[in-house]
């Protein structure tokens, strides 16, 4: 089982910057495939961005070029470098992981976090 535990969410004016992180642990190493989904009322869960063990990246064309996923192995963390924020960026965003490759369908993703709010004005 793996725990995941985001933080750094909360709001900026749009064109502003913001860091999310997500704190793991558990089995991990099991898990091939981490990064983050979002979701605004109303709307399904949208992959922005995700790191497979490979190195490998994917990111949502919404934030391509603005956005930077990360990981620091020591730290036991995955980050969501955010910057360039527009309005529409506002939703709960959510750390995932699964055992699996990287998928935009958010129902193959085996673990979540509890969310952090982003607010864009």
């Amino acid at each position: 089982h793996v725990q995941l535990v985001e933080s750094g969410g909360g709001s900026a004016q749009a064109g502003g910057s913001l860091r999310l992180s997500c704190k793991f642990s558990g089995d991990i190493y099991r898990r091939f495939c981490m990064g983050w989904f979002r979701q605004s009322p109303g709307q399904e869960r949208e992959e922005v961005a995700t790191l497979d063990t490979n190195g490998g990246t994917y990111y949502d064309p919404s934030v391509k070029g603005r956005f930077t996923i990360s990981k620091d192995g020591a730290k036991k963390t995955i980050y969501l470098q955010m910057s360039s924020l527009k309005p529409e960026d506002t939703a709960m965003y959510y750390c995932v992981a699964r055992s699996g490759p990287c998928s935009l369908r958010s129902t193959l993703y085996n673990d979540w976090g509890q969310g952090t709010q982003v607010t864009v004005s």
